[in-house]
């Protein structure tokens, strides 16, 4: 079920592309365009990093689902599909995070 939740998350941040940005917090963030959808990409970032240092899991978890939740916003903006981010973990299972990374740099 909890794989499922990522292609609803999809299908509602896409219908909010044609929202009116008042009427949804989503909508706005598409309406303030990129720049916005990064800054709070980073914003999350940061509080997880936060939590995580303050060893708080509750709030390690909370951070990481508002993490989440803006980075597919901004996949949505780039009509990149979360699918595509799920089949690039896909192909690194199983290869050593070293040889991944280095195959990365060629």
């Amino acid at each position: 079920m909890n794989s499922e939740i990522l292609d609803e998350l999809a299908r509602v941040l896409e219908s909010r592309k044609g929202e009116n940005a008042d009427d949804s917090y989503v909508a706005s963030l598409y309406a303030k365009g990129i720049n916005k959808i990064l800054e709070k990409v980073g914003e999350e970032a940061t509080e997880v990093i936060l939590a995580a240092k303050d060893g708080d899991r509750t709030e390690v978890v909370k951070e990481t689902a508002d993490l989440w939740f803006h980075c597919m916003v901004l996949l949505s903006q780039l009509d990149v599909s979360h699918q595509d981010v799920l089949s690039e973990l896909e192909r690194r299972f199983g290869t050593s995070g070293h040889d991944e990374k280095a195959s990365r740099s060629r």
